[in-house]
């Protein structure tokens, strides 16, 4: 089986890969990555001996991309290529020239240049292309109505497959004081503040521009400076200084820690009373279902699949999105309230135990391939 997707490095759709590969059983199916770019040291969460393949893609339109995956695709001869979103969705081409005779697509989130798949342009692409996928896996029921109204996909071709999250790798904490004692730097650690967390990519479409905003805003609700909340951002990206401005600027940077990159998200998810997601435009987020597990009350933009997992007032709410006002109401909620973000906490660990266990992505996914495999 040879999986395409755009470059191996951290991200939830890459996470949601190795994921499947790590839990699918090995005497079943043999996996490939084809990288249309390049791969990362993430490749080393794979827990098993897989080959990568980089075709460095080069900027802008590159021709010779789509012969050198042809000839690889001929090499390897795979049973099944899975693409995943729209910039490797191109692959089918040279899929169907290599004659391979099984070919997935999924559809895992929303283009950042079109949050609202609006654009005629992706539109035509997809439609254009729908003839050669025999299978369209949306990961969130927003998506699969995308496809099923917009590109126009029969219903027997379109299976929806939520991602899933490892329950027991993300669990409550048994004691949260040792936790953060253990984990947090000692000038921004607080026994009794509620600690606020985010974890994602420092981007444009993670949006924590909007969330540093609200937390500046919640600041000022909290007079009593023993009692303010704590706001703890994990990622790297682009928007880290911009960030960094804006809490300097209200001088709350001393209740902040943006730590970057960890290799402990687990550990640190369990230090937190509060997630936020304020993305502008999400799939099925990896992140919220890893918060869910974890036994978190979540605030999320209502965009994309966040609704299919953030259920308004039961485990979470649903705000805006980039409207720091109304997060920091929610926000304000919930520090005030530690009654309502245990029973909401309950209520994502519940819903993440019984609806989007890694087993049952798994076991969906294994039930598609062999569906295909048994039309050979």
């Amino acid at each position: 089986m040879a999986h395409v997707i755009f470059r191996l490095a951290v991200g939830g759709l890459e996470n949601g890969l190795v994921n499947l590969i790590n839990r699918m059983p090995p005497e079943r199916y043999r996996h490939a990555i084809i990288c249309l770019t390049s791969y990362t040291d993430f490749q080393y969460r794979l827990q098993r001996e897989v080959p990568i393949f980089a075709l460095n893609k080069r900027e802008g339109k590159d021709i010779g991309l789509y012969v050198r995956l042809w000839q690889l695709l001929r090499q390897i001869r795979p049973d099944i290529l899975h693409t995943r979103n729209l910039a490797t969705l191109e692959a089918h081409l040279p899929g169907f020239l290599a004659g391979i005779p099984h070919r997935v697509h999924g559809e895992h989130g929303h283009d950042m240049h079109d949050l609202d798949n609006k654009s005629q342009k992706y539109r035509f692409l997809r439609r254009a292309y729908r003839p050669l996928v025999h299978r369209f896996i949306p990961l969130s029921q927003a998506l699969n109505h995308y496809l099923a109204h917009d590109v126009v996909v029969a219903p027997s071709k379109l299976l929806t497959i939520c991602n899933g999250v490892d329950t027991n790798h993300f669990s409550p904490v048994t004691d949260l004081i040792r936790e953060r004692r253990q984990l947090l730097p000692r000038d921004f650690f607080n026994t009794t503040a509620p600690l606020i967390g985010t974890v994602g990519r420092l981007e444009s479409v993670k949006d924590q521009l909007t969330l540093a905003r609200a937390f500046v805003e919640l600041v000022r609700m909290f007079p009593d400076e023993k009692n303010q909340p704590r706001l703890m951002m994990i990622g790297d990206g682009l928007l880290k200084k911009h960030i960094n401005q804006i809490l300097e600027t209200a001088n709350v940077q001393h209740l902040t820690w943006l730590p970057g990159s960890r290799d402990d998200v687990s550990a640190c998810l369990q230090t937190f009373d509060i997630f936020v997601l304020p993305s502008l435009g999400e799939g099925i987020s990896n992140t919220i279902l890893e918060a869910m597990a974890t036994g978190l009350p979540i605030i999320a933009t209502d965009v994309g699949g966040n609704s299919e997992l953030v259920r308004h007032d039961y485990n979470g709410f649903l705000v805006p999105r980039a409207d720091p006002d109304t997060l920091a109401k929610q926000l304000y909620i919930y520090c005030t309230n530690p009654v309502l973000r245990q029973t909401h906490g309950q209520a994502s660990r519940t819903r993440a135990v019984n609806e989007f266990s890694i087993d049952m992505m798994v076991t969906r996914y294994l039930a598609l391939y062999d569906e295909l495999m048994a039309l050979c």
